[in-house]
């Protein structure tokens, strides 16, 4: 499958811990065109043996999707996109943002927007492992390396190297004093630093994250950039990507309904049981469902509480969803 360039318009950021495959099984139900994005998975860790664990997913649904690596040796990055290529995912990403101490640890990550060369070093040996595009995603900058010059050095060594696209989070990072968290909080947004990089790269395909809670927000970013990025508001209110095919992508189609969603759901998570999987590992990524809807308090609990619980099976989706559709009717009627 090649990948539609289009796809990247709207895509959901990869998050670790979060969009794992029931996530992203739940949100492609949410929407068809979307990008979708695998958690971080590190190159050393595929080429130790875990690949048909750590790069499968439910291929017959989840295009398009990008997989998201980590790592700085070239060789062993080529490795795992040689890996990536066997699983047909439709982009193979390279994370050079994320700021934890864990990933500097590994010397991955944001830390790698000091070495530009090894980056681009990498990039390139990754494109002559598949025939798919190979991206990147950034930050603005890093520590006292955070002039726009700095960006434009680092971005300019990612065009030598024919990168497929760029996702700039709009934030540096501070990689000593800052916990990941912080890193999403406290370093102010330039939203208008990413929109002069756009100029700078040109066709190149440019992406932005970071900070962006709502689809008007978007609009505005997509007067300026090729697309847009959304990690915890996409995870915490789902909602949202109902309106994300026919706002972006063109498409007419009606958005699921709740019961449409909710059957297939429930089915989902028999069959996954079977494979044993825990109720609970499969509901915790439809929480934010119910984000700013009535009964909203006891739908999260029975997909928490509840579905921990010995015996626990795919009827408490059902149950949690007559909790929601019994808030839309009354906010229709009120």
């Amino acid at each position: 499958m090649i990948l539609d360039p289009k796809a990247r318009t709207f895509s959901v950021a990869p998050m670790m811990e979060w969009t794992d495959k029931n996530c992203r099984f739940f949100h492609r139900h949410l929407s068809r065109h979307a990008l979708l994005f695998t958690e971080m998975v590190t190159s050393a860790a595929l080429i130790r043996g875990g690949a048909d664990w750590l790069l499968n997913y439910n291929d017959d649904v989840e295009h398009p999707i990008a997989v998201q690596l980590g790592g700085s040796d070239p060789a062993e990055l080529a490795k795992a996109t040689s890996l990536c290529d066997q699983f047909k995912y439709d982009e193979i990403n390279l994370n050079v943002g994320c700021p934890s101490d864990r990933v500097q640890s590994g010397k991955f990550g944001a830390c790698l927007m000091a070495e530009p060369e090894l980056v681009a070093d990498c990039v390139r040996a990754m494109r002559d492992a598949t025939d798919r595009p190979v991206t990147v995603k950034c930050r603005i900058g890093i520590d006292d390396q955070d002039s726009e010059e700095d960006l434009r050095i680092f971005v300019d060594h990612m065009l030598e190297a024919k990168v497929g696209a760029l996702y700039v989070h709009a934030r540096k990072a501070w990689l000593k004093g800052l916990s990941p968290k912080e890193n999403r909080e406290v370093p102010p947004l330039d939203y208008d630093r990413v929109y002069r990089l756009k100029k700078h790269v040109g066709d190149l395909p440019l992406m932005i994250n970071g900070g962006i809670e709502t689809l008007e927000q978007c609009d505005e970013h997509l007067q300026h950039v090729d697309g847009v990025m959304l990690g915890r508001a996409a995870y915490h209110n789902p909602g949202l990507l109902f309106d994300v095919d026919q706002r972006y992508f063109g498409d007419k189609s009606e958005s699921i309904s709740l019961d449409s969603l909710c059957e297939v759901m429930m089915n989902y998570a028999e069959i996954q049981m079977t494979k044993g999987a825990k109720l609970n590992q499969i509901v915790r990524h439809m929480l934010g469902l119910g984000f700013g809807k009535p009964g909203a308090r006891r739908y999260r609990q029975l997909l928490t509480v509840e579905a921990v619980k010995p015996g626990a099976s795919p009827q408490l989706i059902a149950d949690a969803f007559e909790i929601l559709k019994a808030g839309r009717l009354l906010a229709e009627a009120s």
